[in-house]
């Protein structure tokens, strides 16, 4: 695919949140996201992600809104990933999904219940 708009090879996923530094916490307890910066007076703040390339805005607003697109985080074994968020007391939407010969899908949530997945790749692509 052409790259004719001039896409950088980054990505930021803004998410809306009711308390910025119980987010903060939970993303940094949760799933090792490290501060980048914060800004108080916007009520926003961008931390690392599992993925170099990938941040994560932090937006607090009174009423989050939390449909729309679920972020998928590929993992090398969903198990054992699994296991690591829910033995730190993080919610599941039910057991772990698995198309054989494709994928296993497990999605989880943040504080807010804002959706994420883990995916497995079963296949061989």
């Amino acid at each position: 695919m052409a790259n004719t708009m001039g896409f950088r090879q980054e990505l930021t996923i803004s998410t809306q949140v009711s308390d910025l530094d119980k987010a903060l916490t939970w993303y940094r307890d949760m799933l090792g996201c490290e501060l980048l910066y914060r800004v108080d007076d916007l009520a926003w703040a961008e931390v690392t992600s599992p993925i170099e390339t990938v941040r994560i805005g932090l937006s607090q607003v009174e009423k989050p809104k939390t449909s729309g697109p679920v972020p998928v985080w590929s993992v090398d074994d969903i198990a054992k990933a699994r296991s690591v968020l829910e033995s730190k007391k993080v919610r599941f939407d039910g057991d772990t999904v698995t198309i054989p010969d494709m994928v296993s899908l497990a999605t989880f949530f943040d504080p807010d219940g804002n959706a994420w997945m883990l995916a497995q790749s079963l296949g061989s692509a």
